[in-house]
C-alpha cells in the first residue's frame, strides 16, 4: 500500500487535522460525522386530534446533517375544534350568545336534553367533536413545501413523505389508518445551508378506505 497516497486521500476528505467535528468537515465537503435525526432515530410527533397542522422552519446542510426525518405517530380520537364531514353532509357552525331579531328571525333556543329520540324519521343532531362512525377509517395527510422565497435555495431542498416501511411515497397526499405512523424527510441536495418552510396537514379527510384513491394509500411492504 502506498502510504503517501492514503495520507493525501485522508487529507482531501477530512482536512489536514484529525479532528472530525462537523465545523471542520465543511471545507472538504464531508459531512459524514454531522449528527441529525435519521430515519432510524427520527424526531417524534404525536397526533391524536385532527385536523393538526405541523409546521417546520429550520435548515439543513452545511455545518449540519444533510437529511432530517420526523416520525408522526397517529392515534386519532376526535376532531378537537374542527369538524369531520360525513358523505353528502356538511358541518354547521353554531354561534351562541344574545342576538337581536334579524329579518323577523329570532334567536333559537337549543336544549340538548330534549328530542333525543328519532321523530318522524328525523334523527337528533350530533353536537360535539366526535368522529363519524366509519368502518375501517383512513385519515388524509397533505405535505406542502411553502418555500422561503429564495429560488436558489428552494430549488435544492426536497421534502418527502415516507411510509412506515421507510419507503418514499410518490405523492404529497397520503392516506393511512387512524392508528399508524409515517415519516417526513427533509433533504439538502447541495453543499450549502438550506433553510426550509414546510407544513404538513394531518386530517385533510376522514373517510372509509374504500373511498380512497388506491394510489394515495400508504403502501406497506
Amino acid at each position: 500500500m502506498n502510504v503517501t497516497e492514503e495520507i493525501l486521500n485522508h487529507n482531501l476528505m477530512y482536512g489536514a487535522s484529525d479532528n472530525t467535528t462537523p465545523g471542520n468537515l465543511v471545507s472538504a465537503k464531508a459531512l459524514n460525522y454531522a449528527q441529525g435525526a435519521t430515519i432510524q432515530r427520527p424526531i417524534q410527533e404525536n397526533v391524536s386530534v385532527v385536523p393538526r397542522y405541523l409546521k417546520y422552519k429550520d435548515s439543513v446542510g452545511l455545518f449540519g446533517a444533510e437529511n432530517v426525518f420526523v416520525r408522526v405517530n397517529l392515534t386519532v380520537q376526535d376532531t378537537g375544534t374542527g369538524c369531520s364531514e360525513e358523505s353528502d353532509w356538511q358541518c354547521s357552525h353554531i354561534t351562541t350568545g344574545d342576538f337581536p331579531t334579524v329579518n323577523t328571525y329570532v334567536q333559537a333556543i337549543a336544549d340538548m336534553t330534549k328530542d333525543l329520540e328519532t321523530e318522524n324519521t328525523y334523527e337528533p343532531a350530533l353536537v360535539g367533536n366526535e368522529l363519524p362512525g366509519i368502518n375501517n377509517p383512513y385519515v388524509g395527510v397533505n405535505l406542502k413545501n411553502l418555500k422561503t422565497g429564495n429560488i436558489y435555495n428552494d430549488a435544492w431542498l426536497d421534502v418527502r413523505l415516507y411510509t412506515k416501511s421507510k419507503e418514499e411515497h410518490p405523492f404529497d397526499d397520503m392516506y393511512l389508518p387512524v392508528n399508524d405512523y409515517f415519516y417526513i424527510g427533509f433533504h439538502a441536495r447541495n453543499t450549502r445551508r438550506l433553510p426550509y418552510n414546510v407544513e404538513c396537514i394531518v386530517g385533510t379527510e376522514f373517510v372509509a378506505r374504500d373511498a380512497v384513491d388506491p394510489k394515495l394509500i400508504a403502501k406497506v411492504n
